[in-house]
C-alpha cells in the first residue's frame, strides 16, 4: 500500500472521528446519529446479543449521563496537540526566525481558551428552580409553535417558559433516569459533552467565545505548521529536483512526492498539521452555525424544533381551518439579538443575583 493511500486513509480516519463525536455535542437525532443507528442495526445482526447489550449500556454511561471523559478527552488532545507543537515545531521555526509573537500566540489563544472552558463548565446554565420560575416565565411570549403555554414539565412538574427545555437526550423524556442533567434549562440550547455541561441563558456567551478560540487555536497553529513545513521546502530547493522512479526514469519533483517526503522527514508534524486542519474545517463550520444563530436569536434546540415543520415551515391548526405560517419572533436585530447574548436581559440578572 503506498503512502498517499495511506495518508488519505489517515485523514477520512480524523474526519470521521471529529464527526462522529461532534454529533454527540448535544443535539438529537441528527442525519449523522441516524446514520450511526441504522449501521448498527446492520451489525445487530452479526453482533453476538451479549456483546450488543454490553456495549449499549457502556455508550449508554458514557452519552446520557454526566461524565467527565470527554473533558479529559478534551484536554488530552489538546495536550497532544501543544506537546508536538512545543516539542518540534516551535524549536525549528525558531531555528529559521520566525516572528516571536506568532510563535507565541497559540499559548495566548490556549490561555484565554482555557479561561472561556471553564467559565462555560462551572457557570449555572440557566437552571429553572421554584424560587425563579415565576420571573423567568415572563421573559419569553409563547409563540403557539415551537412553544405552547400550559406544557409541565413531567420530571420538574413546573410550566415550561418558553425557550426552555428539560436536559435530557433520551427519547423518552419521561424516565428520569436517562436525564443527562435533570434540571430544566432557560433559554436552552444543547448539553456539551466537552464542557459537561448544559449551554443556557447564563453561559451561552461563554461557550460562543470558547468555540471561536478553540478555532483560532487551531487555525493558527495549522498555519505556523503550513509556513514551516513550506519554508522547509523553498530552502531546499527541492522543487526544481528530480527523482528515480521504480521504472528507471527521471521524474520531476510533484506535489505527491513533495508531501511523502516531508511525511518520512517530519511524522509527526505531517500527522498533527492533517488534524488541525480538519479540525479548524469543522469547529470553523460550527462556529459560522452558531454565529447564524447569534444573529437570528436562535437555540440550536430551536432551530433543529422548526425543522420539523418540513421546508413550507408551517404548522396546521386544529382548532382553526387555517394554516400558521412559523416566524421566529425573538429576533430583534443584529444588534439586538448579540445584544441579549452578551448582557441578560435585566430580570435574568436581578434574579441571578439574588
Amino acid at each position: 500500500m503506498d503512502f498517499l493511500t495511506l495518508f488519505l486513509m489517515y485523514l477520512c480516519f480524523v474526519l470521521a472521528t471529529i464527526i462522529l463525536v461532534c454529533s454527540y455535542s448535544g443535539r438529537k437525532e441528527s442525519f449523522l446519529a441516524r446514520s450511526v443507528n441504522g449501521a448498527a442495526q446492520i451489525l445487530s445482526f452479526v453482533i453476538p446479543t451479549r456483546l450488543q447489550r454490553m456495549t449499549q449500556k457502556v455508550l449508554h454511561r458514557l452519552l446520557h449521563t454526566r461524565s467527565c471523559l470527554f473533558v479529559v478527552l478534551h484536554i488530552a488532545l489538546q495536550a497532544a496537540v501543544y506537546g508536538e507543537y512545543t516539542w518540534e515545531v516551535f524549536g525549528y521555526c525558531w531555528e529559521l526566525e520566525f516572528p516571536v509573537h506568532l510563535l507565541l500566540l497559540p499559548y495566548l489563544l490556549l490561555a484565554v481558551n482555557m479561561g472561556f472552558f471553564t467559565l462555560c463548565s462551572r457557570a449555572d446554565p440557566g437552571i429553572i428552580t421554584k424560587s425563579n420560575h415565576t420571573s423567568l416565565i415572563k421573559i419569553y411570549a409563547y409563540d403557539a409553535v415551537l412553544f405552547q403555554k400550559g406544557i409541565v414539565c413531567p420530571t420538574c412538574n413546573m410550566e415550561k417558559p418558553a425557550r426552555s427545555k428539560h436536559c435530557s437526550k433520551n427519547l423518552n423524556f419521561m424516565d428520569k433516569h436517562n436525564s443527562l442533567c435533570n434540571i430544566c434549562v432557560h433559554r436552552f440550547d444543547h448539553h456539551c459533552v466537552w464542557v459537561n455541561n448544559c449551554i443556557g441563558a447564563f453561559n451561552t456567551k461563554y461557550f460562543f467565545l470558547y468555540l471561536f478560540t478553540l478555532t483560532a487555536m487551531a487555525a493558527n497553529i495549522a498555519i505556523i505548521t503550513a509556513a514551516f513545513l513550506i519554508q522547509v521546502v523553498l530552502l531546499s530547493n527541492m522543487m526544481y529536483g528530480s527523482y528515480i522512479d521504480d521504472q528507471g526514469q527521471e521524474q520531476a519533483i510533484e506535489i505527491l512526492f513533495l508531501i511523502q517526503h516531508l511525511f518520512l522527514t517530519f511524522p509527526r508534524i505531517v500527522f498533527m498539521l492533517g488534524f488541525v486542519i480538519l479540525l479548524t474545517l469543522v469547529l470553523g463550520a460550527y462556529c459560522c452555525f452558531n454565529l447564524y444563530l447569534a444573529l437570528t436569536n436562535q437555540t440550536s434546540n430551536e432551530w433543529y424544533k422548526s425543522r420539523r415543520y418540513g421546508y413550507s415551515h408551517h404548522l396546521a391548526l386544529q382548532s382553526q381551518d387555517r394554516r400558521v405560517i412559523y416566524k421566529n419572533i425573538y429576533s430583534n436585530g443584529i444588534w439586538m439579538n448579540l445584544k441579549e447574548i452578551f448582557k441578560l436581559p435585566t430580570v435574568l440578572e436581578r434574579k441571578k443575583k439574588t
